[in-house]
């Protein structure tokens, strides 16, 4: 079985390069110290290596870790920040670059292709172009598009087109929740992130994305972040708050609706969550390469409790490899 990292992040040079000479005319900046970036637009930074952008030793270190294919995706800042013209140019950018490297790596790099969410009519237009790009093979989407939430109505037609064409789309927090709260001690990430997927597939459950698109898959970084521990008080809140009333369905029972990488950081977390949903519905990350991430996933699911051999090539490979269709 080969092994499929789902969650590994990739900033492409011309993406780079375009960000930093018009991302400039909106406020955003690219600056370069050796081999280390910091990138800014707006309230949102990142700063990473070189090995978020060579791609050749990117295929190394895969060699290295024991994994087969990456589906490299995009990362903070994304594309959200910038006027629609730009986020659509950006959007273009990676997915074009994306393409690029699967032809040059086909068997080792495919792509999740970014859209520019902030103005739906054109996300569309783009999703529609990328699907008939060679190795982009899903969708990638923060868990809010500058504030608004995923149960807008006007994100139904890009969640539409993702089904019909069988693309999974896969989640990760970019501008998390309580910033005002979050500043010491890298909370930003550290609780952020996983609070922020938890309140967007509260969003994507109570606000009717799933029930009105029943095939639409959707993956869900660090483990499904605070979701799956939360579904007792979401499925108590189903029965007693009026705001719900409308929930034909309590939220646990949407638990295998969604699959859920293995970035949980603990070996009791991970365990559970395969008990929790099933083996089928788990797959391999890595967060490559930021230092939240893993530095050896294979040995992360060596080590969760009670997987037949079957179970571990579903999550270090079978499952993702049904997601992006391969």
């Amino acid at each position: 079985m080969p092994t499929v990292d789902i969650h590994a992040h990739w900033y492409p040079e011309k993406w780079l390069a375009l960000f930093a000479k018009d991302g400039a005319k909106e406020g955003a900046a690219l600056e370069r110290s050796g081999n280390r970036f910091l990138l800014r637009a707006k309230h949102i930074t990142n700063a990473f290596d070189e090995r978020f952008v060579v791609v050749d030793e990117r295929v190394k270190a895969m060699d290295a870790r024991g994994i087969d294919l990456h589906a490299l995706s995009l990362t903070t800042p994304m594309v959200y920040w910038a006027s629609p013209p730009l986020g659509l140019a950006l959007s273009q950018a990676f997915n074009d670059a994306a393409s690029a490297a699967h032809r040059k790596h086909p068997q080792r790099l495919v792509g999740l292709a970014m859209l520019p969410m902030q103005a739906p009519d054109l996300a569309l237009r783009e999703l529609e172009r990328a699907a008939k790009l060679p190795g982009i093979r899903g969708m990638y989407l923060a868990t809010n598009v500058n504030g608004e939430e995923l149960d807008e109505r006007k994100f139904w037609d890009v969640y539409a087109k993702c089904e019909e064409l069988g693309w999974a789309i896969f989640l990760h927090p970019v501008d998390t929740i309580g910033q005002d709260r979050t500043k010491k001690y890298y909370l930003k990430n550290l609780c952020g992130n996983p609070y922020d997927t938890g309140i967007a597939v509260a969003h994507l459950i109570f606000g009717g994305v799933m029930d009105r698109f029943p095939k639409l898959q959707v993956n869900l970084p660090h483990a499904g972040g605070t979701f799956p521990w939360l579904i007792g008080r979401w499925d108590h809140g189903a029965k007693v708050r009026p705001e719900l009333k409308h929930m034909s369905q309590p939220a646990s029972s949407y638990l295998r609706r969604f699959t859920y990488d293995s970035i949980g950081h603990d070996d009791r977390i991970n365990t559970n969550l395969v008990r929790l949903v099933g083996a089928d519905r788990v797959t391999l990350g890595s967060d490559y390469c930021f230092d939240m991430g893993l530095d050896d996933p294979l040995a992360t699911v060596d080590r969760i409790a009670g997987l037949s051999p079957e179970d571990r090539e579903r999550i270090v490979g079978g499952n993702a490899l049904k997601l992006l269709r391969l």
